[in-house]
């Protein structure tokens, strides 16, 4: 690295470690204020100081480490495991911070599969990760990012609890579950994380982008409609749907799979630009895309919804790579493809910021100690991403380096 540039990136690292503080400050006096007692602040503070320089695993070991050594350790543990400060109002002032600072475009709702070795922390069970592709142990988490162009944060998470947390009384008293956690389906999980985030007052709801692959989608997307979320949802190809547009190819023949509907409007497909931020550098890239009015099979007397099936080809000689659904039935197919694309963004957060801030990292066992553990995990994910655009100044960096 030549000296000029090296100098660049010292005076890019001096500046976000300034607006690191600055930002640190602001989030602890937004998120913290709600705590009655101010020893109960100050370690809300620390622990959010040693997510943030804590090296490694984000434990209460290592965390502790950084602040004061054993002593440290057991009072914070305390504060995590034991305590009973409430998680849900501080992840609704996240959620605030967040709708004044970076103008969210999107929720998106983002599955972590959490391995566990052992069998004791709630929610562990054998389950198929679809990012590995093969069975593990462990937890299953579903987080509401907000999401734009330029920052994700999650805001909101429910943790997953399979059957045999639920029905087993030893299970659910030892790792302190509340009464009212109760069955649900891996899809009814990812709904209510994001219905949770819709109570909070004073928060714009966002078009919530969302996977509804292999479950049910009608229940979902009527629950959402409901709660006056809007909803874009990945489907399967084979989901079945009901063209509504008199003037194109299927109206009228029942139900079709979304693949069927979308190959029979090929010729309709249009170039349409989306910037490309995944891989750390802010790319131009192009897609086709079409749209087309459709409705989802409902049993006979009960009311349509009109809904838009969104498709996008990477290569226009194959089969469409992604398909949607949606209730924004007004927007156009340019500005609904690249809301899609927040999804990438929350992916490349999550590897580069969250993993690193401890999203994954709680070593407790119970119900609370987990809820409350990532929701400051969340702050100091909140914390990295907000303190410098390093989009921006790394880019420039480079840039004028190349020149």
């Amino acid at each position: 690295m030549s000296t000029s540039v090296a100098t660049r990136f010292r005076t890019v690292a001096a500046h976000r470690d300034a607006a690191g503080e600055d930002v640190y400050g602001e989030l602890c006096a937004a998120l913290f204020s709600g705590f009655p007692r101010r020893d109960q602040r100050l370690k809300a503070e620390q622990y959010l100081r040693g997510l943030l320089t804590a090296q490694g695993r984000k434990s209460i070991r290592n965390i502790a480490a950084q602040i004061g050594g054993p002593a440290a350790e057991q009072s914070l543990h305390h504060f995590i495991s034991s305590s009973t400060w409430d998680w849900r109002p501080m992840r609704a002032e996240l959620a605030r911070f967040l709708q004044q600072s970076s103008c969210p475009q999107a929720w998106v709702v983002r599955p972590m599969p959490i391995p566990k070795a052992g069998q004791h922390s709630v929610g562990v069970d054998r389950r198929f990760d679809p990012e590995r592709g093969q069975v593990f142990r462990g937890q299953q988490a579903f987080g509401v990012w907000f999401a734009s162009e330029d920052i994700s944060v999650p805001v909101n998470w429910r943790l997953f609890l399979p059957d045999p947390w639920v029905k087993d009384r030893t299970r659910r008293d030892r790792a302190e579950v509340p009464e009212g956690a109760a069955e649900e389906t891996l899809e009814e999980c990812a709904v209510n994380a994001a219905l949770d985030a819709a109570r909070w007052p004073d928060v714009a709801r966002k078009p919530l982008l969302l996977d509804i692959r292999g479950g049910t989608g009608r229940a979902a997307l009527h629950r959402l409609a409901l709660a006056g979320v809007p909803v874009v949802a990945q489907i399967d190809p084979s989901c079945r749907l009901t063209v509504a547009d008199r003037s194109l190819p299927g109206f009228g023949s029942g139900p079709l799979t979304a693949l069927q509907i979308l190959e029979s409007l090929k010729g309709l497909r249009r170039p349409v630009s989306w910037v490309d931020s995944a891989a750390g550098i802010r790319t131009s890239r192009t897609s086709l895309a079409t749209a087309v009015r459709v409705t989802l099979p409902v049993p006979a007397g009960e009311r349509q919804r009109p809904l838009l099936l969104l498709g996008e080809w990477d290569d226009p000689r194959r089969s469409p790579a992604r398909l949607w659904i949606t209730d924004l039935t007004g927007s156009a197919v340019g500005p609904l493809l690249r809301l899609t694309k927040l999804s990438r963004r929350v992916e490349r957060d999550f590897r580069q910021v969250g993993e690193g801030a401890g999203l994954r990292d709680f070593v407790g066992r119970s119900f609370r100690g987990w809820h409350r553990h990532i929701t400051l995990a969340s702050a100091a994910h909140a914390a990295t991403v907000l303190a410098a655009d390093w989009d921006t100044s790394y880019g420039s960096v480079h840039g004028r380096s190349a020149g």
